[in-house]
């Protein structure tokens, strides 16, 4: 069976725990991307033979882990879209841990963020300026150890690199991170920004579809965190 962590299926759609380094759809590395994966697992699980449809809904940043829904059906991934888009019906809340505590304990950022795309990076600004998209976010401390914090964020918008922009532009820089500034990576390339709850209606019948992707296993911090 493929290396593919499933935390919820049903007719319409798949969600799955992404582990940090996949990418979610193909681009120009080549590498086979999570969408592929998740066709190859659907095969295998179901035993379909001929063609698997698997629909890109939503992305994660390549070096985070975590929750992440791909549609099952053309219908599924049409009606996904359009919550994810809208985002009221939808709900994520992401883990970061960061290598500094922010001034207060919780609070609300606000920032205008935008991106360049020579350097796949987004740059937060205090005040909107021309192509910048205001970019919102909550986040609370959950928890430290001796060296790092944990914030629990949920994001208002889906800006590019929204968290580690936002954090980074506070000083909160994640651990791992080196593109918004963090001073060493992780070794295996991941940085410390989980996808740890996902919540949307299903497609067809309404209900309520929630997640809590269990954070990677095989790193001491995050299990610290967690438990």
């Amino acid at each position: 069976m493929s290396q593919i962590e499933a935390l919820h299926i049903d007719n319409h759609s798949i969600v799955v725990n992404k582990r940090a380094g996949d990418i979610v759809q193909g681009d120009k590395t080549g590498d086979e991307p999570l969408s592929e994966k998740i066709k190859t697992f659907l095969a295998e699980k179901f035993n379909k033979p001929g063609n698997v449809f698997c629909g890109v809904v939503h992305r994660l940043d390549r070096p985070t882990s975590g929750a992440i829904v791909f549609a099952r059906t053309s219908k599924g991934l049409s009606r996904l879209n359009e919550q994810f888009r809208e985002k009221e019906q939808t709900k994520k809340v992401y883990w970061a841990v960061v290598e500094q505590m922010p001034a207060k304990k919780e609070g609300t950022l606000k920032h205008y963020l935008k991106r360049n795309e020579k350097q796949n990076k987004s740059y937060a600004s205090e005040t909107e300026t021309n192509g910048s998209k205001l970019a919102v976010l909550h986040y609370k401390w959950v928890k430290s150890s001796d060296k790092y914090h944990l914030l629990e964020i949920t994001l208002e918008t889906g800006r590019h690199h929204q968290i580690r922009s936002q954090l980074s532009h506070i000083g909160c820089i994640i651990k791992g991170d080196l593109k918004y500034g963090a001073k060493r990576s992780n070794k295996d390339g991941s940085i410390h920004l989980h996808a740890r709850q996902l919540e949307y209606n299903h497609p067809t019948s309404k209900e309520r579809v929630s997640v809590i992707a269990p954070v990677p296993q095989h790193d001491p911090l995050w299990t610290f965190f967690e438990g």
